[in-house]
């Protein structure tokens, strides 16, 4: 699926974007027949309101959307994509009403509206096209809302069909079309190039876990990308309920969103020199599973007590993130489904950061905003560090009591990241309610903000 504006044309009808507020004024400016035709509809401005206007034959000769009042479209996003679904199957201009600084987020939005999650269905429908308005970057736009078509498809597949393999596939797709090169370290390999931690929690499953290390890019900055890549999580011997269970297709969220971002940079053609690690394994069930209480040792030498095999994530990330420390990159990135603290902290709908980076913090906080993709600072607080240190190994992947779930695992991350700039998301990757321009499924979080703040950060 390529999401993309519809060529310039002259057939293009007129679309007017009017607020609550300035209906009245608006309906002033049309023909007579037209304001009769307003007022004696139920239009009133309203986020998600549509109305189209008849020409003297009778076919549309445009269309109004209502753009609500600023307190409305303060509660949300994507204002001009909550009518899109109403408007017919043809090809709109915007006629104004939309302010300038707003106008690349309120396209976005309508691009992205055009995404089907349709590979199980046998029909898939067209919806209203629109020209890209002047001042607009189209190309760039287009961009970001295919980077997010790209991390909601990788999300909203189901396991059997996107497990280690299908990933795997994803990924060299992805350097393929950006002649990226690709390595793989795949079962028991992974064993001998040691990766004991990637390989113990995904030996149970059917297919091998593997690390993926994909590289694009010889000049300019260093920046590596890290994404847990747990295809499905089951819970292992710590077997999560029915209930719990339901979603886990999607705790491969981080390694689909920085296959997303990683999109993005590559098809913006930055200076950088861009590595995305992503160990993707199956958490499941079997008689070689790790347990419960077992000691393992990671790439880095550190040990870990499992007092929950439910924690595997931050297990495969930290192997990989002490592999990307190695070469110590200029800003390396995690970016996980981890958590069900951070959901409880901050809901689905925001995604929670830590950094000990002040620049890189400011310009997330500042980009979030801009970019439609709310971000939220959380604290490495160091004196929670006892938390994660257990009696008889360096680090519990699951310190017992259940306070500050989000920051003890940041903290646990934190321990393999190295010296260098790091910046971890602890993001759900799941929207759980339809919204405008976000159905509900699969959503990825946190890259638009990250692509307008790394561009500051590393001075690209």
């Amino acid at each position: 699926m390529t999401l993309q504006f519809a060529q310039q044309t002259t057939d293009a009808l007129p679309l007017h974007v009017v607020g609550a507020d300035d209906l009245d004024s608006f309906i002033e400016t049309l023909t007579p027949a037209h304001a009769a035709w307003v007022r004696a509809s139920v239009f009133s401005g309203a986020i998600g309101q549509s109305l189209v206007l008849p020409g003297a034959d009778g076919a549309p000769a445009g269309a109004l959307v209502g753009y609500g009042t600023s307190a409305n479209r303060a509660r949300g996003r994507f204002a001009l994509a909550a009518a899109v679904p109403a408007l017919p199957p043809l090809t709109f201009a915007l006629a104004g009403g939309i302010p300038a600084e707003m106008l690349e987020q309120e396209t976005l939005g309508w691009l992205l509206t055009g995404y089907r999650f349709d590979r199980y269905k046998s029909q898939a429908s067209l919806g209203a096209q629109l020209v890209a308005p002047e001042g607009v970057d189209a190309a760039r736009v287009e961009v970001l809302a295919n980077a997010e078509a790209l991390t909601r498809t990788l999300i909203n597949t189901p396991a059997a069909d996107m497990g280690p393999a299908q990933l795997e596939n994803a990924a060299r797709e992805l350097a393929d079309a950006h002649g990226a090169s690709i390595d793989v370290t795949l079962g028991e390999a992974l064993l001998e190039q040691n990766f004991p931690m990637i390989h113990a929690v995904g030996r149970a499953a059917e297919q091998e876990p593997r690390l993926i290390d994909m590289r694009w890019g010889d000049s300019g900055p260093t920046l590596t990308l890290v994404g847990k890549g747990v295809c499905f999580d089951t819970g292992g011997l710590n077997l999560k309920p029915g209930s719990s269970m339901g979603l886990m297709k999607k705790d491969m969220g981080g390694s689909a969103t920085v296959l997303g971002l990683a999109q993005i940079i590559m098809a913006s053609g930055w200076q950088v020199r861009l590595r995305v690690l992503i160990p993707a394994v199956e958490n499941n069930v079997s008689g070689n599973s790790f347990r419960p209480g077992d000691i393992l040792t990671a790439r880095n030498g550190m040990t870990v007590e499992i007092n929950n095999t439910d924690a595997e994530g931050r297990l495969v990330l930290a192997d990989a993130l002490a592999y990307g420390a190695e070469e110590t990159p200029d800003l390396m990135l995690t970016m996980a489904t981890l958590t069900g603290a951070a959901r409880v902290a901050v809901g689905p709908d925001i995604a929670p950061f830590y950094t000990d980076d002040a620049a890189l913090a400011q310009a997330l906080m500042a980009a979030g905003p801009k970019m439609a993709d709310p971000v939220w600072q959380m604290p490495f607080h160091e004196p929670y560090e006892p938390m994660i240190e257990p009696g008889i190994a360096d680090l519990d992947n699951a310190p017992s009591g259940g306070f500050a779930g989000s920051i003890t695992a940041a903290l646990f991350l934190r321990r393999f990241a190295g010296a260098g700039r790091y910046a971890h998301f602890d993001i759900y990757g799941w929207n759980p309610t339809p919204q405008p321009a976000r159905p509900k499924g699969g959503v990825q979080q946190g890259a638009r903000a990250l692509f307008m703040a790394l561009h500051k950060v590393l001075d690209l």
